[in-house]
């Protein structure tokens, strides 16, 4: 009966030497500290707003980057920019108001 206390007694002695060299590296090499685990993430700079499927293969996305949208459409032999620089601020049938610039189309980007 003693000899399996003494076995536990040295099992436990081993881990917690385990635990503080451990600790004691992680200060020494310095590791992420306990607070940093639980911070505050940054804010997420891009969010898809909507995909809609076209066919078997294709869909539109709307994809918005730091406060601007942009429309692609994917699944095909190439995926492709249809509109970018659409004002992410205006709701979808909101006001009905036209915006005071019309977002650009990608060949008139091109020009």
């Amino acid at each position: 009966m003693t000899e399996v206390l003494w076995r536990l007694l040295a099992v436990a002695l081993f881990a917690a030497a385990a635990v503080a060299i451990a600790l004691i590296v992680r200060k020494w090499r310095g590791g992420p500290r306990f607070a940093t685990l639980f911070a505050n993430k940054p804010a997420k700079r891009v969010a898809l707003v909507e995909q809609v499927l076209i066919d078997g293969k294709r869909s539109l996305v709307l994809v918005r980057r730091d406060g601007v949208e942009h429309l692609l459409l994917t699944g095909g032999p190439v995926d492709i920019v249809i509109e970018t620089g659409i004002d992410a601020t205006r709701a979808p049938g909101s006001s009905g108001t036209q915006p005071t610039r019309p977002p650009r189309l990608l060949d008139e980007a091109a020009e």
